[in-house]
């Protein structure tokens, strides 16, 4: 999703570039869903890139063990470990 977009066509609204981007594991996913089914609004699918004062991209995602964490079975615990060190992989990627 186009945020600098959506804001300057429809609130007339200048911002720095910002992207909301998804990144839905279907297997992770059906492992939260499948222990606590509405444990779905929780699922950390989305991150975000945006342009800083000094021009620079930033990554940044929620922090999936902090979210499901509030979880009361331990298989969406298990899930928010794994999730959080691919997307870590993936800023490191990034960042290098």
């Amino acid at each position: 999703m186009d945020v600098q977009a959506i804001f300057r066509n429809k609130m007339d609204k200048n911002i720095p570039a910002y992207h909301i981007l998804g990144a839905c594991n279907p297997k992770l996913a059906d492992r939260v869903i499948s222990a606590e089914p509405n444990a779905g609004t929780l699922l950390p699918c989305n991150f975000i890139m945006r342009e800083d004062d000094a021009g620079n991209t930033v990554v940044s995602f929620m922090d999936p063990v902090a979210v499901l964490g509030l979880c009361e079975s331990d298989e969406p615990k298990a899930v928010a470990a794994e999730a959080k060190e691919m997307l870590q992989r993936v800023v490191a990627k990034l960042g290098g």
